[in-house]
C-alpha cells in the first residue's frame, strides 16, 4: 500500500509522457525531446497531479466529492500511506459541509479510481441540526470530530455490527475510540427519515449510515483504511498536521 498515490500519479505522469512523445514524432518542426518532455510532466505541483486524478474518477463515475475537498483527502492519505499506516486502498470522504439530505459520504477506491458508496452520513446530536457546525474531541460531547481516522476491527454492540475508527489527529479526534465514536448503521440515517423530518436523525458522535447497507459498508472498509471528514472550519483547517507541512 505504500506510496500508493505516487504510484497512481506516476502512471499519469507516464501516460501523459508516452501522449507527448507520440506527438512530438509526429510533427517535423519540434524541437522538444522525448526526455524534455517527460521532464516537463514531472515538474507538476502536486494540485496538477491531484487534479489529474480527480479527473480520472470523475469521467469513470457519476458522482464525487468537491475537488478541493478531494485534494485535501488526498494529502492526508498520502501522508498515513508513507508513514506505513494504510492496508485497504479505500478512501472514505465526508464533507460535512453539505447538508445532512445530501448524499455526503464517498468512499474511493484508489486502486481502481472506483467510487464504492455514495451515501447519507448523520452526525452528532450536539453538532447541529440539519447541517454540522460545531465539533469536539471531549467525551460525552455528542459531537462529531473532524480529520483523519484510520479504521480498525469490527465488533457487535447496541446499533449491531460497528467498525472502531481510530483518529490520527491529537487536537481534534484522538479520543475517538474512547467516546466509541464508531461506523454503525442507523434507522435515522435512511432517507426515509428525511422524507419524514425534512433531515437526517443525529448521533452521539458517530458517522452512522443507512441500515440497509452498513454491513456491507463496514466490511468493505475495516481494516486500516483511510476515513477524511472534512468541514470548511479555519481552526481544523490551520492546525491539521495531516493537511499542513
Amino acid at each position: 500500500m505504500k506510496y500508493r498515490i505516487l504510484t497512481v500519479v506516476g502512471v499519469l505522469i507516464f501516460s501523459f509522457a508516452f501522449s507527448s512523445t507520440a506527438e512530438i514524432n509526429n510533427s517535423k518542426d519540434s524541437k522538444i525531446t522525448p526526455e524534455l518532455s517527460l521532464e516537463i510532466e514531472v515538474k507538476k505541483s502536486f494540485e496538477e497531479k491531484v487534479a489529474d486524478l480527480y479527473k480520472i474518477f470523475s469521467v469513470n463515475n457519476s458522482t464525487m466529492p468537491n475537488l478541493s475537498v478531494f485534494e485535501k483527502a488526498i494529502s492526508g492519505y498520502t501522508k498515513l500511506d508513507e508513514a506505513g499506516k494504510v492496508s485497504n486502498p479505500l478512501l472514505t470522504v465526508i464533507d460535512f459541509n453539505l447538508s445532512s439530505k445530501k448524499k455526503r459520504m464517498w468512499i474511493l477506491n484508489m486502486d481502481t479510481r472506483e467510487v464504492v458508496f455514495n451515501t447519507y452520513v448523520a452526525h452528532g446530536r450536539n453538532t447541529g441540526g440539519e447541517f454540522a457546525r460545531n465539533f469536539s474531541n471531549k467525551v460525552n460531547s455528542h459531537q462529531s470530530s473532524l480529520g483523519f481516522y484510520v479504521t480498525g476491527e469490527t465488533y457487535y454492540g447496541k446499533n449491531g455490527l460497528s467498525l472502531f475508527i481510530d483518529g490520527m489527529e491529537k487536537a481534534f479526534n484522538s479520543k475517538a475510540r474512547e467516546r466509541y465514536v464508531v461506523i454503525h448503521g442507523a434507522d435515522y440515517a435512511e432517507p426515509e427519515f428525511i422524507n419524514r423530518y425534512g433531515r437526517l436523525g443525529r448521533s452521539y458522535g458517530c458517522p452512522a449510515v443507512p441500515n440497509k447497507i452498513a454491513k456491507n459498508l463496514i466490511h468493505k472498509i475495516k481494516g486500516k483504511s483511510v476515513v477524511y471528514i472534512h468541514k470548511s472550519d479555519e481552526d481544523y483547517l490551520e492546525k491539521s498536521g495531516l493537511l499542513n507541512v
